[in-house]
């Protein structure tokens, strides 16, 4: 099991239109100091869309240096080109990455087969372990259980992150491919449920506002203490809603904003959220102590 545990999917702090590496770089350290199991950069909660080639590199480049071997930094490296994600991933490699993570193709929606040969030619061109990345709501491509379960035979292919939203699914993956593969929540407010079913742990977006807790929702967990993971599991609920009352990352950008740890600017085509759904967040972040 390689990768397991509260892992964050970090943002990409901006500044005046360019990325914030100072920001960036604090925001990595507070992760570690608060026992946060490895750093994933360059993620949809990363804005790796609207990232440049070059912006993106550096992100990757600057948070393995940062993290220097503390804890693992998997690298989000997907495109829907499958020639661009294996330029990515190699470029994470020679960066000194752990590991990288690749959503399915976005918008051409391949069939399972496709899928299956993107992610082998990803496998086969760059020797790194590859943690597959699943967001139908995102993607518009479910990839299935016994894809994944086929892919698992790849030796570099060691998880998934299963964000498509049912337990079930994640269920029958750990089902499929026992040991051969670990699985990661998707999704926050499902990282207890699928640990149930066989998980070990998550790629987080709350963990960029309260890492500490995220990561003892999981560590509890899996030393069997269930209530009382349960019991930070119904704490962190409403920050798991607010976090999600648009578009991530705009929400957490903002809420980052409010505890002063960034400048909450975002990237077009997001913008900043609007004023009812803004105080809704504001309301939660006071509820729970981490702005006055």
């Amino acid at each position: 099991m390689m990768f397991t545990g509260s892992l964050v999917a970090i943002v990409t702090p901006f500044r005046k239109g360019r990325v914030d590496e100072r920001a960036l770089g604090e925001l990595i350290e507070w992760q570690i100091a608060k026992g946060t199991d490895g750093i994933v950069p360059c993620g949809t909660t990363g804005e790796s869309a609207t990232l440049s080639h070059e912006e993106h590199n550096r992100v990757i480049e600057l948070t393995v240096e940062v993290v220097n071997r503390r804890i693992p930094v998997i690298a989000g490296t997907g495109s829907n080109s499958t020639e661009e994600a294996i330029a990515l991933t190699k470029h994470a490699k020679q960066a000194g990455a752990d590991g990288a993570l690749l959503i399915t193709p976005y918008y051409n929606k391949p069939t399972q087969e496709g899928l299956y040969r993107h992610y082998k030619a990803v496998a086969e061109a760059v020797d790194l372990p590859l943690v597959l990345y699943n967001i139908p709501g995102r993607t518009g491509v479910n990839m299935l259980p016994s894809t994944i379960a086929r892919l698992s035979a790849i030796k570099t292919v060691v998880g998934v992150k299963e964000g498509s939203g049912s337990v079930q699914q994640a269920s029958d993956i750990v089902q499929m491919c026992g040991n051969r593969l670990t699985v990661l929540a998707g999704d926050d407010s499902l990282t207890l449920p699928m640990m149930a079913v066989g998980g070990k742990g998550v790629i987080t977006v709350t963990a960029n506002i309260m890492p500490a807790e995220m990561a003892e929702l999981v560590k509890t967990f899996s030393a069997g203490k269930i209530a009382e993971s349960r019991q930070i599991h119904f704490k962190l609920s409403p920050l798991f809603a607010a976090l999600f009352l648009e578009t991530n990352p705009i929400p957490v950008k903002e809420a980052l904003g409010m505890m002063g740890k960034i400048d909450p600017e975002l990237r077009l085509p997001l913008c900043p959220m609007a004023q009812d759904t803004r105080e809704k967040l504001s309301r939660v972040l006071k509820e729970m102590d981490l702005i006055s």
